[in-house]
């Protein structure tokens, strides 16, 4: 199994989390206000910016409607 560099997966956060929210036609804002999180976390995210905690992605994921592990998927 190749071993992931924190930076790649941050990028396939960024990456993902992008997607998934653009295929609801959310904006950032409408995402954060979904995931009860900050619109600058899911903007810091989508950038690959920031490290987030368990329970903000599991708020996220929630809000979105997919699992966890789906976010960091390749």
């Amino acid at each position: 199994m190749k071993r992931r560099t924190p930076a790649h997966t941050k990028r396939l956060l960024a990456r993902n989390l992008r997607r998934l929210r653009q295929q609801r036609s959310w904006s950032q804002h409408d995402l954060a206000d979904e995931a009860n999180v900050r619109q600058a976390l899911v903007s810091a995210l989508e950038v690959a910016k920031a490290n987030p905690t368990l329970d903000s992605l599991d708020k996220i994921a929630v809000a979105l409607n997919v699992g966890v592990a789906d976010l960091l998927l390749p």
